[in-house]
C-alpha cells in the first residue's frame, strides 16, 4: 500500500495532466455531434473486429446447433416446393411484398448483448456494404432490430430487447396498430401498446409489422399474443407478445433497403418545413 502512495506522489502532475487530459477530451466529443459520430465509427470498428474472431471460435464450437437448424430450414424450403402449384418453378428467396434480392444485405450478428435494458446487437457488415442506421434488420423467423451506428464494416443494431425500442406492429387478423416496446423483463417476449378496446384479440393471435414506417415492411412476422391486460384510465389493451424469434440466439440476418426510403424521408421533412 505505501509503495502505491510513494508511486502516485511521485507521478502525481502526469496523472493529474491524463485526468484533465481526460476530461477534455470528453467533454469535447459529447458538445461536438462531428467528434463524437467519429469516435463511435472508431469504436464501432475496434469493436467490431474484436467480436468478430469471438465469434468465429464460438461458431465453430457450435457446428452442431447451427447444422440441425440449417436441416430444419431445408426442411422447409423443400416443403414449399413440394406443395407449389407449380412445381418447375423455385420460389423466391422471400415472400415480402415488393422485396427484391436487391434491396437485401445478408449479414452475421457477431455480438449480442441481452442481459441489460438497452441491449444492442454488432453485425459484420457495414457502410462499405451499403448500411445506413434506421435499416430494418430481420431474419427468417422475424424481425431483429433497426442499424444504429455503422462504421466502413460493421454495424450496431438497437435489438427489440431494448427500452428505447418503439416499432409499429399490428394484430395480424384485424390490422389493429399499436406500438411495439420492451419492459426489461423477458427476453422471449415484447409488449404491443395502446390497441383499443374494441379490437377483438385472443391468444394465439399473429402480431406483425404495421408498414406505418419506411424501417419495415408490412406484414413481417414478429410473434404471437400470450397475455392480454386491460388499463381501465386508458380505455386501451397492453398485450405480451411472445417473440418468433430466440433473441439470445442469433446467427446470420438480413438488412433491408427501403429503394423509397429516401424519397419518403425527404418529402416528410419538406412538409414539416413549409
Amino acid at each position: 500500500m505505501q509503495q502505491i502512495f510513494n508511486f502516485i506522489f511521485k507521478n502525481s502532475n502526469r496523472l493529474l495532466f491524463l485526468l484533465l487530459l481526460g476530461i477534455s477530451l470528453s467533454l469535447t466529443i459529447q458538445s461536438h455531434s462531428y467528434h463524437k459520430s467519429k469516435i463511435i465509427s472508431s469504436a464501432n470498428c475496434l469493436t467490431g473486429g474484436v467480436y468478430e474472431r469471438i465469434n468465429n471460435v464460438s461458431e465453430y464450437l457450435n457446428l452442431k446447433t447451427q447444422n440441425a437448424a440449417l436441416a430444419q430450414e431445408n426442411a422447409a424450403l423443400r416443403s414449399i416446393l413440394f406443395n407449389a402449384k407449380d412445381t418447375a418453378s423455385v420460389p423466391k428467396m422471400d415472400s415480402i411484398k415488393g422485396l427484391r434480392p436487391a434491396n437485401i444485405i445478408v449479414s452475421k450478428v457477431i455480438h449480442n448483448s441481452y442481459d441489460s435494458y438497452e441491449n444492442y446487437l454488432t453485425i459484420n457488415s457495414g457502410s462499405l456494404q451499403g448500411v445506413k442506421s434506421d435499416m430494418g434488420v430481420i431474419n427468417s423467423q422475424g424481425i431483429v432490430g433497426i442499424i444504429d451506428n455503422t462504421s466502413p464494416k460493421y454495424a450496431t443494431v438497437i435489438s427489440l430487447l431494448n427500452i428505447k425500442s418503439q416499432i409499429n406492429a399490428k394484430i395480424k387478423k384485424s390490422n389493429h396498430f399499436g406500438s411495439l416496446v420492451w419492459n426489461g423483463k423477458s427476453t422471449g417476449f415484447v409488449q404491443l401498446i395502446d390497441i383499443p378496446r374494441l379490437a377483438a384479440i385472443r391468444k394465439g393471435d399473429t402480431i406483425v409489422t404495421g408498414g406505418q414506417s419506411v424501417i419495415f415492411p408490412e406484414n413481417l412476422n414478429i410473434g404471437t399474443v400470450d397475455k392480454i391486460y386491460i388499463d381501465n384510465q386508458t380505455n386501451y389493451y397492453t398485450l405480451d407478445i411472445k417473440l418468433f424469434n430466440d433473441m439470445t440466439n442469433l446467427g446470420h440476418v438480413y438488412i433491408i433497403k427501403s429503394k423509397d426510403r429516401e424519397e419518403i424521408i425527404n418529402l416528410e421533412k419538406r412538409e414539416k418545413n413549409e
